[in-house]
């Protein structure tokens, strides 16, 4: 049997809202936890205990999702951002320094030329 190698390159991932996604999935099952709270009860004689224990446990774990959604976020623009500002770098300017902008000054009182 050959082994299987792919044919193409995999596409980009999918980039969307996530934080807005993340943030509703955790809300879902949160209220969905509370709606079963008075219905505790019958949960326990049926056995289905565990139904209103797994929706706490979702809104738990959004919460964690929640948090590295948003560290991810930041850590994307904060990438994005030393990546804007490498070329001024490189290029022998100041960092933060506009991209091609130069101090070639018009005469004002710091400058030491004639």
């Amino acid at each position: 049997m050959a082994k299987w190698t792919p044919t193409h390159e995999a596409p980009e991932p999918l980039e969307g809202p996530v934080v807005p996604t993340i943030v509703g999935g955790t809300v879902i099952w949160f209220v969905l936890f509370l709606v079963q709270l008075p219905f505790y009860g019958w949960f326990d004689d049926h056995g289905h205990i565990w139904w209103v224990w797994t929706c706490l446990a979702g809104a738990g774990l959004g919460l964690i999702g929640v948090w590295y959604v948003l560290r991810r976020d930041a850590a994307i623009r904060h990438a994005a951002k030393d990546a804007d500002t490498e070329p001024a770098t490189e290029a022998g300017g100041e960092p933060g320094a506009e991209p091609g902008a130069s101090d070639t000054g018009s005469g004002s009182a710091g400058d030491s030329a004639p």
